[in-house]
């Protein structure tokens, strides 16, 4: 049903690995990335709904023992976001404090299994792939605290703000498909675990924040 979709999705986690080829091959000292480093694993980031629905899909084609194991890590990073809500609510008048605050917390995501490995690793999200090299978002330039890239130099910059309006169209278009009318929707972010925890139909359906 969302083939095409999904093949235009395709298309960007396309450039993206491009984009750390490229910078791998000029900046390679400075790109700390390498196998079983999980840093960006811990992350806390949302997924458009183009990517939770690519994303649940695939982990629809686990086997059952993993997909298992990696609802109850599901359940476990549910619990620690909310936690970490809690906390966070000390600084709810405060977006810029809070957004720092945010930056700086670190929920294992269910897709890390306990041999440090990716279980849907060729199918990860864009924010995955780029995670090691620096990218722009809202204007400001950000880059893995493992890096080598030094403060004050000059460095070429991943575009996430443009890929995110890409995956806002993308989101949209699927709304459309799914005959949802709440277009608003499209900008909302969901978590890895409510991704693989919840139905397509019920991700498409449901009032996402």
């Amino acid at each position: 049903m969302f083939t095409e979709l999904f093949r235009e999705y395709e298309e960007l986690l396309a450039i993206a690995d491009q984009a750390f080829r490229r910078m791998e091959q000029d900046y390679g000292n400075e790109i700390k990335c390498e196998i079983h480093c999980t840093d960006c694993c811990y992350a806390i980031f949302g997924l458009f709904l183009i990517e939770s629905v690519y994303i649940k899909y695939h982990f629809d084609q686990l086997n059952d023992s993993e997909k298992r194991e990696a609802l109850l890590r599901a359940d476990q990073a549910d619990e620690d976001l909310a936690n970490l809500e809690k906390r966070l609510a000390v600084y709810q008048d405060d977006a810029q404090l809070q957004a720092y605050a945010l930056a700086r917390q670190r929920v294992r995501c269910p897709l890390l299994n306990d041999q440090q490995e990716c279980i849907l690793y060729p199918y990860r999200p864009i924010t995955c792939r780029v995670y090691g090299i620096p990218t722009a978002i809202n204007g400001k330039a950000r880059v893995c605290w493992k890096a080598g890239f030094e403060r004050g130099e000059s460095y070429p910059t991943f575009d996430l703000d443009a890929v995110y309006r890409h995956l806002y169209r993308l989101s949209r278009e699927l709304l459309e498909k799914a005959g949802q009318t709440d277009m608003g929707r499209a900008s909302f972010l969901v978590s890895v675990s409510k991704s693989i925890k919840t139905p397509v139909e019920e991700l498409l359906k449901e009032k996402l924040g």
